[in-house]
């Protein structure tokens, strides 16, 4: 059966439903959730140039999904990690170093005020330093690790392991937690549910709907999501590699220290043949 609405992990889903400018109502209200306890409302939200370059030619640039500033000049810089990447925290503190920079004001004038910089960012990964709990949302600020406060607040990165938000429909407490469900399971609905009929996200599914796509749109999106297919399946025959490979050592070791083909048999899976030829 064809999907009703649009993978938001893809590039093109992601960006069509929170970085366009019919659509900005959908990340202003998402982006209130996230951050309302600490930062306040956000009355609106423009759209900034997301490709920042850096002082010279030879610089680095970086490439943001979406980036944005509300009506205070505060910066938000919102990211869709589909894979895990080795140095992704690194690379989030860097990407946060543009808005700082180009705040800067030429001549001696300037007193170093900063507006306050977010960092957002949508992971479908689970940090590999902690798979051991449940914790899904991580709210980084620079702390004084003597008393544990925030030394200062104008910097804050905020992270959500989407593979570790298991709450049912049932088990949804706030509009927060309605985002993070409707986006982690979008693209199974076909239609929406009871749960989800608020007026914003009653929007949400209908700025998703793949039918309301112009041809050039369902291309790109058909491409995109190929893409993304693509990058899962390459993953996943990865991983299930590695997991074969690291079976196979543990029989071989089980093996040399003398224990029973049949319990190596119950500890690996391993057929009695394959044991026998390792």
């Amino acid at each position: 059966m064809a999907n009703v609405f649009i993978n938001p992990f893809t590039d093109f889903g992601f960006k069509h439903l929170f970085g366009t400018e019919p659509n900005k109502e959908l990340l202003r209200h998402f982006l209130n959730e996230l951050l309302y306890q600490e930062q306040g409302k956000i009355i609106d939200i423009q759209y900034l140039n997301n490709e920042n370059l850096g002082n010279t030619l030879p610089d680095r640039k970086a490439i943001f999904d979406l980036y944005c500033t509300n009506e205070r000049g505060e910066k938000f810089i919102v990211e869709l990690q589909k894979t895990k990447q080795k140095f992704f925290k690194d690379r989030s503190i860097y990407y946060a170093t543009f808005p700082i920079r180009e705040q800067a004001q030429k001549g001696d004038a300037w007193d170093f005020e900063l507006t306050h910089i977010y960092t957002i960012a949508i992971l479908d990964f689970v940090f590999d330093d902690d798979k051991q709990n449940n914790q899904y949302r991580y709210d980084v600020k620079l702390t004084e690790l003597h008393t544990g406060e925030v030394f200062y607040d104008k910097l804050t990165f905020v992270y959500l392991s989407m593979p570790k938000f298991k709450k049912t429909l049932s088990e949804l407490n706030n509009n927060f937690e309605k985002w993070l469900y409707a986006f982690k399971h979008l693209s199974e609905f076909d239609s929406v549910p009871n749960e989800l009929t608020e007026s914003i996200f009653l929007q949400f599914f209908e700025r998703a709907k793949i039918a309301n796509f112009s041809p050039d749109e369902y291309k790109s999106y058909e491409n995109s999501l190929k893409y993304y297919r693509d990058l899962k399946n390459s993953l996943d025959t990865a991983r299930e590699e590695g997991i074969a490979l690291g079976i196979i050592e543990t029989a071989k070791n089980l093996k040399s220290l003398g224990v029973e083909i049949k319990t190596i048999q119950q500890a690996t899976g391993l057929s009695d043949d394959d044991i026998k030829k390792l």
